[in-house]
Parts: C-alpha cells; sequence; structure tokens
C-alpha cells in the first residue's frame, strides 16, 4: 500500500480538482480530504456518510456560576481578553464573568489561577469527522465547526484511519488532498508518505511557494515531484520553475493546460476526468501515469 500526498505552497492551485481526477482515475482507493481548513473535496465526490464522529482539539473554559465569587482574576489575567464582565449600571456590582468562546484560546491560566473553583476547564467540540461512501471508493473528510482551529489533530486521526480502511479492505493506495503552506496541518498532512506531489502555478509566487514547500518535504526526506497547473498562461515561468524544482532534487510529472472545463466540472460535481476528454483530460491522465510509475519504483 502507498500513500500520495497532494500539496501546495497555497490555496486555489488546483490542488483537490487535480485530487479529484486522481481518484477517478485510480483502482481500489482510499481518499482523505486532509485540508480540513477548507475542505472542498466532498463538493465533487458527493460522498454518503457512513460514519461521523466528534472531534475535540483542545479544552475551554468555563464558569461554573455557582461556585463564583467574582474576584476578578480571571478576567485581569487572561490575555487573550475572552473572559469578560457583562455590562451593568455603574452603581451596580460587575456580577459573574463571562466567557467569550470565540476568544478562548483553551491555556488554561483562569483554571489555575481561580480559587473557588469556578471554572472548569473541558474538551471543547471542535467539529466532525466522517468515513463516507462515494463512486470512486472510501473518503475519510472532515469538517471543522466555525472559528475552530486546526493543529494538525484532525489531519492525523484522519490519515490513520485511511490507513486502517486500506490495510482491512486490501486497497493499494491513499490518495490525500493536503493542506496548503508549510503550517503544522501541512507537516502532519504529509509526514511518512511515500510520495508528494506538489501542484504549483507559473507565477512569481507560485514558484517562491514551491521552493518553501520543498525545503519542508526535503527536511523529511520524502521523494517529491511537482506539477505546473495552467502552465500555458506563462510558459517561459514554468520551464524556469520546472528547471528550478530540479536543482532541488524535485521532477516534474507533468503540466496541466488552462481549461473552463475544469470549472464547468466542479458546476456540475464532477471530476474533468468524467466531464470530458479534451486535453486537459488527457493531460491530468498523464500526470497521474508517471505518478503511478513513481509509486512503484520508488
Amino acid at each position: 500500500m502507498k500513500e500520495l500526498v497532494v500539496i501546495s505552497g497555497k490555496g486555489g492551485t488546483g490542488k483537490t480538482s487535480l485530487v479529484a481526477s486522481f481518484a477517478a482515475l485510480a483502482d481500489r482507493a482510499v481518499i482523505a480530504d486532509c485540508d480540513v481548513d477548507a475542505a472542498d473535496l466532498h463538493l465533487v465526490l458527493n460522498p454518503v456518510p457512513r460514519h461521523q464522529y466528534d472531534f475535540s482539539g483542545g479544552k475551554k473554559a468555563r464558569i461554573i456560576q455557582e461556585n463564583c465569587t467574582a474576584c476578578g482574576l480571571c478576567v485581569e489575567h487572561c490575555r487573550f481578553e475572552a473572559i469578560v464582565y457583562p455590562e451593568v449600571a455603574e452603581s451596580q456590582s460587575p456580577g459573574i464573568p463571562a466567557i467569550r468562546e470565540v476568544l478562548c484560546e483553551g491555556c488554561g491560566v483562569c483554571s489555575r489561577l481561580c480559587q473557588s473553583d469556578a471554572i472548569a476547564f473541558e474538551p471543547a467540540l471542535s467539529g466532525q469527522w466522517c468515513v463516507s461512501d462515494t463512486r470512486f471508493g472510501p473518503l475519510v473528510h472532515a469538517r471543522l465547526g466555525i472559528a475552530q482551529g486546526n493543529s494538525g489533530k484532525l489531519v492525523t486521526i484522519l490519515r490513520q484511519e485511511a490507513k486502517k480502511i486500506a490495510e482491512h479492505n486490501g486497497h493499494d493506495i491513499i490518495i490525500s488532498d493536503g493542506s496548503p503552506g508549510i503550517g503544522c496541518p501541512v507537516i502532519a498532512s504529509l509526514t511518512g508518505a511515500h510520495l508528494v506531489l506538489v501542484v504549483t502555478e507559473p507565477t512569481q509566487s507560485g514558484q517562491h511557494d514551491l521552493m518553501r514547500v520543498t525545503e519542508l518535504t526535503e527536511y523529511f526526506r520524502i521523494p517529491t515531484t511537482v506539477c505546473v497547473n495552467k502552465w500555458d498562461l506563462n510558459e517561459q515561468m514554468t520551464s524556469e520553475i520546472e528547471t528550478l524544482a530540479l536543482t532541488k532534487g524535485v521532477q516534474s510529472v507533468g503540466r496541466v493546460r488552462y481549461d473552463s472545463a475544469i470549472t464547468r466540472a466542479q458546476v456540475d460535481r464532477m471530476s474533468v476526468i468524467e466531464y470530458t476528454q479534451e486535453p486537459v483530460a488527457q493531460d491530468i491522465t498523464a500526470v497521474w501515469n508517471t505518478l503511478q510509475k513513481h509509486l512503484t519504483t520508488g
């Protein structure tokens, strides 16, 4: 069993569009949407949920009103200004503080300082993760709640579950749609993978972001390849990117031309492979075939 992780230096390069097409081209793949901060692979794959589980990414504070003496220590020492007194008339006492959940970072300082045991520090519901069925195979994906942060824990859970499914059902490959950038969710997306594909675009920022990502994969010693999406918008920059990547040991697995058919396919909730046999679909198929060779020889 091999795992291919598709990432990008920033959002909007076409990473998820390629993953959806790879899912259509693959045989017996498990698909994981690890871009949990902006998960959208489900919009194309139309999953039918099979199992759903709650996810807690940390803890939040809660005031136990019957124990609170309104001493104000928590209000004074919360550096995130997440604990405030309710608005009252000047002639009235401040009253019991309230916690603004969106601002609470779960540091726990308030519960440690409280001398009245009036602050509970409890696991907070951050979102849900699901195991679903799609027309291309099982999909492991998640949805974070509003203003909930992702430290990489949820990504790790998704990848572990994808591996369990692959091992149990004899799937040959896991295709993961990783997070963009170089932060903790990206590290959680790619560590231990057999092959990484970085999707970029022919711009100065695309080149810069590609170099940052390849420094990360080089640190973790993960074989890395690159694909320039919409290459025909700037052929000279595309060649520069591929040449620079090669100096870093990162081979190009192909180019994908710009085609509005990709957008039309997404509107119809389809991968472009299903939607058309135009040259853009042939480009993606060629990239997939090359990736398969890298996976079998790596």
